[in-house]
């Protein structure tokens, strides 16, 4: 019987100098995340650990990534694609979808702060639960169409100096350090 899934997997620090691959890794992230979100879903025993780190990646990861995206990839993504690329659709697409996240995750994250004090399953209240599933499978949608159209199109329209800058962009948001490359 596989083991359940109770926490997030964390990401090499070092991969931030490959920001393609970080976003890649980050998507992979956040398909456990999602996991995590159904699981809670149908959770009908309190178990705090998966709860936990849902309430933490709401509270600290989603919003980062959201910006990651909508300051840095975005942007640069914008900046070079070519008109045949189409892009603008794409990206305002995930762009309104980004603005419901951070709204809905707030609600997700109140109610399973609330599960975690009063020590209650997620999956018990009916409403929450739906709403649980629903967040997860949209955030799938979402991910799928960034890993099929954003990033194969970054890939290939993104410089080596712009996927520079975007590493010290997603570096900086998180405190770190660039050490620079041996010559």
């Amino acid at each position: 019987m596989p083991e359940t899934l109770t926490t997030i997997t964390d990401i090499p620090k070092t991969l931030i100098k490959r920001p393609l691959d970080w976003f890649t890794a980050e998507h992979y992230r956040h398909r456990q995340f999602c996991a995590l979100m159904h699981g809670l879903s149908r959770a009908v025993l309190f178990e705090p650990e998966p709860i936990a780190a849902v309430v933490e990646f709401l509270r600290h990861e989603l919003g980062r990534h959201l910006s990651d995206e909508e300051e840095d990839l975005f942007p640069l993504l914008r900046a070079r694609a070519r008109p045949e690329d189409e892009v603008e659709q794409v990206l305002g697409r995930l762009t309104a979808e980004h603005r419901g996240d951070m709204a809905h995750g707030h609600g997700l994250r109140l109610h399973l702060e609330r599960c975690l004090e009063t020590h209650t399953a997620p999956g018990l209240d009916p409403a929450a639960a739906l709403a649980l599933d629903a967040f997860a499978t949209q955030e799938l949608r979402h991910l799928a169409l960034e890993n099929a159209v954003v990033l194969p199109l970054a890939k290939l329209r993104l410089s080596a100096r712009d996927l520079k800058a975007l590493s010290r962009r997603l570096a900086a948001r998180r405190g770190l350090q660039l050490q620079p490359e041996a010559a």
